[in-house]
């Protein structure tokens, strides 16, 4: 189920204070990361991830990676740091308004 725009702010005020949990590195987005991410979507449901540098299409790419991998959706993207969020459905954490 699509966030609504109240529930994207809201997310982005609780992301505003997170430090990145993944950090892409030279090879970018892989398996190997997007599993790492789904455990951390599992466990902590909002996100942040530093992307590796690379032009705004390199950056695009490695999102939709991750995000097809993981199912999560993107609330944010500043620069190189985007933030996902993925409801934890067995134990939610977070309360969204709706």
């Amino acid at each position: 189920m699509p966030i609504s725009p109240s529930q994207r702010r809201y997310l982005r005020s609780l992301a505003h204070d997170l430090n990145p949990v993944i950090l892409l590195g030279a090879k970018g987005a892989t398996e190997a990361v997007a599993k790492e991410l789904d455990l951390a979507l599992s466990h902590h449901e909002l996100v942040k991830v530093k992307l590796s540098g690379g032009d705004k299409e390199e950056r695009a790419a490695q999102i939709d990676f991750l995000v097809a991998g993981t199912g999560a959706e993107s609330v944010q993207q500043i620069g190189r740091t985007v933030v996902l969020f993925r409801r934890n459905e067995d134990e939610p954490k977070l309360a969204l308004p709706r």
